[in-house]
C-alpha cells in the first residue's frame, strides 16, 4: 500500500482484534472472518487517517499506541467475552498494549456510518495528495458497501447505538481531520 507505513501493521491488527473482542460476530466462523475483516479494514483507515505520514508512523511506534485500558473500562465485564480467547480476562494480554484508542474510536465511527467510511476512504485516495491506497472503494469494500452477509455477521460492531460509546470518544477529531485536508503527509 504505497505511502502508508508497514510500522502501523501491529497497531492495525491489535486495535481489529480488540474491536472483534468487544464486539463480536453472530453466527459460525465464516461470519467471524467477515466480522474481522471489516474490522481490520476500519482499523487500516482509521490508522491511515490518524498516521498519515511515514513520521507519524515511525513515531507511533516508537513510542507505543497507548493501550486498551481505557476502551476496556468503558466498556466492562459486559463488551464482548470476558473469558474467551482475545477477551478481556485473556492471560495473553500483550497484544492489548498496541490498541490505540483513537484508531478504535474512529474504526467504530467508520463501522457504523457507510457514508463517513467513503468519505474516509475517499481522503485516503490516490490524486487527493495523500500518496495513499491503491485500490480506493474496492480495496475496502467491506467498510464502504457493506453487503447483506457483512451486516449479518457484525451486526454489534455495525450498529450505532452499541458502539457509541467508543465511537463518541474521538467522533469530533475524526471529522475535523477529514474536513480540515489534514489527511495530505
Amino acid at each position: 500500500m504505497p505511502g502508508y507505513s508497514a510500522d502501523l501493521s501491529p497497531l492495525i491488527a491489535a486495535t481489529a482484534r480488540w474491536l472483534v473482542s468487544a464486539y463480536p460476530a453472530v453466527g459460525g466462523a465464516m461470519s467471524t472472518a467477515l466480522a474481522e475483516a471489516q474490522a481490520r479494514q476500519a482499523a487500516t483507515v482509521a490508522a491511515w487517517l490518524r498516521y498519515p505520514t511515514a513520521v507519524d508512523a515511525a513515531l507511533a511506534a516508537l513510542t507505543g499506541a497507548g493501550g486498551s485500558g481505557r476502551l476496556d473500562r468503558l466498556l466492562g465485564p459486559g463488551g464482548g467475552d470476558p473469558e474467551g480467547p482475545g477477551g478481556f480476562g485473556d492471560p495473553d494480554r500483550a497484544w492489548r498494549t498496541w490498541v490505540d484508542e483513537v484508531v478504535a474510536s474512529w474504526a467504530a465511527c467508520l463501522l457504523s456510518c457507510p457514508e463517513l467510511a467513503r468519505s474516509a476512504v475517499a481522503a485516503l485516495s490516490p490524486g487527493n495528495g495523500t500518496g495513499g491506497g491503491s485500490g480506493g472503494f474496492g480495496e475496502f469494500r467491506r467498510l464502504t458497501a457493506p453487503d447483506v452477509h457483512d451486516r449479518q455477521a457484525a451486526p454489534l460492531l455495525r450498529h450505532p447505538d452499541l458502539v457509541a460509546g467508543v465511537a463518541d470518544l474521538h467522533r469530533a477529531g475524526l471529522i475535523a481531520r477529514l474536513r480540515d485536508g489534514s489527511v495530505a503527509g
